[in-house]
């Protein structure tokens, strides 16, 4: 009797390491071309059914809205998330919303928790010739991603009382480098224009 509960232990023991080496080589598998060799989370995500106010900002049906990463909750939801674990906003394809004169896609909030801003990522292929200022012409010259510290994180909206100064204009100028003169300036100059933008809109 001793000797056949052996077997059983000895069979289950072996099936076990099948299933667990099985696993482990799936892991290894989907793993496959991701650059630290792990996979990354899945991030929970909304697709809007129709046209919702997120953030301040009004967007429109099919806009994918993403989350912090949840335990319990990956992948697509069924139901609008707290808007406090939001991180990012992704318009449809083709559709942008207007951004301080700038037609913007995808607004994603900064991923380092000690910065209080967004990253704004602009369309200019889509800005008109006449709408064209010179904060946009400043921010089109270094790029399409324009990071935005702000004061009210709730808030991502062009309101120019909650901006309170520009971390980074793409890879081109960043805030990091307090020595660089030229790049404090810059962002100096760029967060000037988004001020006026601001005043002329209130006369």
């Amino acid at each position: 009797m001793r000797k056949r509960n052996y077997i059983i232990i000895g069979v289950l023991s072996f099936i076990a390491v099948l299933v667990i080496g099985g696993l482990i080589v799936l892991d290894g598998l989907s793993s496959m071309g991701n650059p630290n060799g792990s996979r990354g989370p899945d991030y929970p995500y909304f697709i809007t059914t129709g046209p919702i106010s997120i953030k301040n900002i009004e967007v429109p049906k099919g806009t994918k809205l993403t989350y912090e990463e949840h335990f319990f909750k990956k992948g697509r939801q069924d139901k609008i998330m707290n808007e406090k674990k939001l991180t990012g906003i992704e318009l449809p394809k083709g559709k942008t919303i207007d951004w301080g004169g700038v037609p913007v896609y995808m607004i994603t909030k900064f991923f380092n928790p000690e910065m209080k801003g967004f990253t704004v990522n602009a369309d200019f292929g889509r800005l008109r010739h006449d709408k064209k200022t010179k904060f946009s012409e400043m921010w089109q010259s270094c790029g399409g991603e324009l990071g935005v510290l702000v004061r009210n994180t709730d808030d991502w909206t062009f309101n120019t009382k909650n901006i309170d100064d520009i971390s980074d204009c793409s890879v081109t100028y960043q805030r990091f480098f307090k020595d660089d003169s030229q790049q404090q300036r810059y962002l100096d100059d760029l967060l000037n224009e988004i001020k006026k933008i601001g005043q002329d809109k209130m006369k």
